[in-house]
């Protein structure tokens, strides 16, 4: 046996035993990138040193060009090269190097013929590498700006998983919803969301079918494709879409309307295929889209009419929602305050197939929302949010969040960390009125003014029978008010009868009535006043068929306006028409007046004692001017005057779901 063959035989693993693995080298760490660049640094100081040719020995001298034509007379020039910019370069008789310079400048003819006279070796150079380098120069700014382009979409693409219509260039054309799976759902709950049982009831149906579809499909029972939220400002439409995601069991899409467009035509429906086939991909899902009027406004109307890129997307949604290939297991929610603008082919059957409004709460909801922001605060024993409820007409969800948190501020601000009743009422002062300046004093005139004025409202509201009861009077500025008369209603009302709406003007203008029978001349207190009589009277005429003269016609426009505001689109009737509802107001607002200082007239006594005391207390309870009138308050009106009377500051002006009286 050679000695190769012993050693590998004595090597080699016993056959009894299995094989040993030797053991592994753990894998090195990559260089550090400094190394790398260290390497090329390295490479091309090298190169420089050891490529570049070696230093001549010879002279090299810089002549002008009259110094040149010496040297050439001279006979010391041996070579000469010129190149197109008129440089020269070469050699002298003695070996040294020159250059020198022939103007452009100066027209030379006999140059030529001096240097082939004295022997001179000439020779023409063309300056190819300027004309590269000049190149190169040129599209430097093009090559960074594409290049930048290119790194920004391969790392946009990093990010983004997947790819669809523009999603390559920078992922312009990607859907930009925040998802929520079932470990990053947020933590709101129906539970959180007071009131509102009847609206809960027909989201959680969607939620349900998600969860539970073979329970529905046994009855035959499709589910809805899609749900549309109405409602005023702040009502809580986004608080129980964060609340259907919180309770569902599905992955929940989320993104706003104004997402979806873009100054580029097709973004805005690249994004909606998008959205719909990651929704897609994740079914059963949720799609909730804020604001969607912001795409789903009507076609060819107003500011729609030419713009391509929000009608591409509108289409898109459209097909999306209901067209030859359906989202099947994605349901859309979606939030409006802007009903009346969405498109007829979006509001059909089998793309939103219910509509569910969100009024403003009433007394019950109220109370319930209030104990619900104020689960985490110390209340005081003398806070009631019962009162506070009945004390706050016309307030929605988002108020009455504000509501707590202002009256929360006016606690510390007294140094407290516990919320009184009357923290609460001077925040709703606060919240509806502004800040009171106690800088904002009243010249004594304009305070006896302003107590006739308030005196009058105050007065007309007691002595009308239709009238809501008055709460209190205060005539202690505040924001743009110098006076207000709050009217409290005993309970909330759907629905307005032709005589409260009679006796409503009456209130209005009482507080003029009260100048022009105390003062004998009007004032410009009355401003708030007459606008607000004169829309109260104009709606009457115009909407509610209560002019005899006009008969049974109403003109109001088409759906709710829930941000208010004016009309603005085409009266649908003539300018006879307008002129008879403009005499029919007038005549309305005059006979208001006039009742009103009847009514002021024939209690001229309980007026002026009125007055006085406004300017003795400042603030007075509903339940003094009835006592002057020798009447008294129920229970339930009586506590939210007293309520009422022990704010900071003035009262609130009327409720805003309904007619009331008004403030200087």
């Amino acid at each position: 046996m050679s000695t190769w063959q012993r050693s590998r035989h004595l090597s080699s693993p016993a056959k009894s035993g299995p094989p040993l693995d030797p053991p592994r080298r753990p894998a090195p760490p990559p260089p550090p990138r400094w190394r790398i660049w260290l390497l090329l640094v390295g490479t091309a100081l090298t190169l420089f040193l050891f490529v570049r040719p070696a230093p001549s020995t010879s002279k090299n001298h810089s002549f002008t060009y009259s110094d040149f034509v010496a040297q050439v007379n001279t006979d010391k020039v041996k070579t000469a090269t010129i190149d197109q910019n008129g440089k020269v370069s070469g050699k002298l008789a003695n070996g040294d190097s020159y250059t020198s310079q022939v103007p452009t400048a100066i027209r030379d003819d006999s140059l030529a013929p001096l240097l082939a006279a004295h022997k001179v070796q000439v020779t023409a150079k063309t300056s190819s590498g300027s004309t590269l380098l000049a190149i190169i120069f040129n599209l430097l700014p093009f090559a960074l700006f594409l290049g930048f382009f290119i790194w920004m979409g391969r790392r946009t693409s990093k990010q983004l998983s997947g790819a669809g219509g523009l999603g390559g260039i920078m992922g312009v054309g990607r859907n930009k919803a925040k998802v929520y799976d079932l470990d990053d759902r947020p933590k709101t709950r129906f539970a959180d969301v007071a009131g509102y049982d009847g609206v809960k009831q027909e989201i959680s149906e969607v939620v349900d079918f998600l969860k539970h579809p073979e329970k529905y499909r046994a009855a035959g029972a499709v589910g809805p494709k899609g749900v549309l939220m109405i409602g005023p400002p702040g009502t809580g439409k986004t608080l129980m879409a964060r609340a259907v995601a919180g309770e569902a069991e599905v992955p929940f899409f989320s993104l706003t309307g104004s997402s979806f467009v873009e100054m580029f035509v097709g973004v805005g429906a690249s994004r909606v295929r998008d959205l719909f086939n990651d929704a897609r991909k994740k079914a059963p899902s949720i799609v909730f889209i804020d604001e969607v009027d912001a795409i789903g406004a009507r076609r060819g109307v107003g500011v729609y009419a030419s713009n391509d890129e929000r009608e591409q997307t509108l289409n898109q949604l459209l097909a999306e929602m209901d067209g030859f290939d359906p989202a099947t297991g994605v349901v859309v929610l979606a939030a409006t305050n802007r009903p009346e603008s969405l498109d007829a082919a979006l509001l059909r059957p089998g793309r939103f197939d219910r509509r569910v409004e969100f009024p403003l709460p009433n007394q019950r909801e109220r109370e319930a929302i209030l104990v619900v922001h104020c689960k985490d605060k110390h209340l005081a024993p003398d806070v009631s949010l019962n009162v506070v409820s009945r004390a706050t007409p016309g307030f929605s969800g988002a108020d009455l969040a504000n509501l707590v948190n202002e009256a929360a501020i006016f606690a510390v601000r007294e140094g407290r960390d516990t919320i009184t009743g009357t923290d609460f009422m001077a925040a709703r002062d606060r919240v509806l009125l502004g800040h009171r300046e106690t800088t904002n004093a009243l010249l004594p005139d304009e305070k006896f003014a302003v107590a006739v004025h308030e005196g009058g409202h105050a007065l007309v509201a007691a002595l009308s029978e239709h009238a809501d009861p008055v709460a209190k009077v205060t005539i202690l500025p505040a924001g743009q008010a110098l006076g207000v008369t709050e009217q409290l209603p005993e309970a909330e009302r759907h629905l307005y009868p032709e005589n409260y709406l009679y006796d409503s003007l009456n209130v209005r203008l009482g507080g003029r009535a009260g100048e022009l029978l105390v003062l004998g001349q009007g004032s410009t207190g009355a401003a708030n006043d007459l606008a607000g009589a004169t829309e109260l009277a104009t709606r009457m005429v115009r909407d509610w068929g209560m002019s005899k003269r006009l008969g049974p016609i109403g003109f109001s426009s088409e759906g709710p306006n829930y941000l208010g505001g004016p009309n603005n689109e085409r009266r649908p009737y003539a300018e006879a028409t307008q002129q008879v509802i403009d005499e029919e107001v007038s005549r309305l607002l005059r006979q208001a007046e006039e009742r009103a200082l009847a009514l002021l007239t024939a209690h001229r006594r309980e007026l002026d004692r009125l007055v006085d005391l406004l300017l003795e207390k400042e603030v007075i309870d509903g339940s003094e001017v009835y006592a002057l009138l020798g009447r008294s308050l129920s229970p339930s009106q009586a506590g939210a005057a007293a309520l009422a009377v022990n704010a900071v500051s003035p009262a609130v002006p009327p409720a805003p779901r309904g007619p009331g009286a008004g403030a200087v």
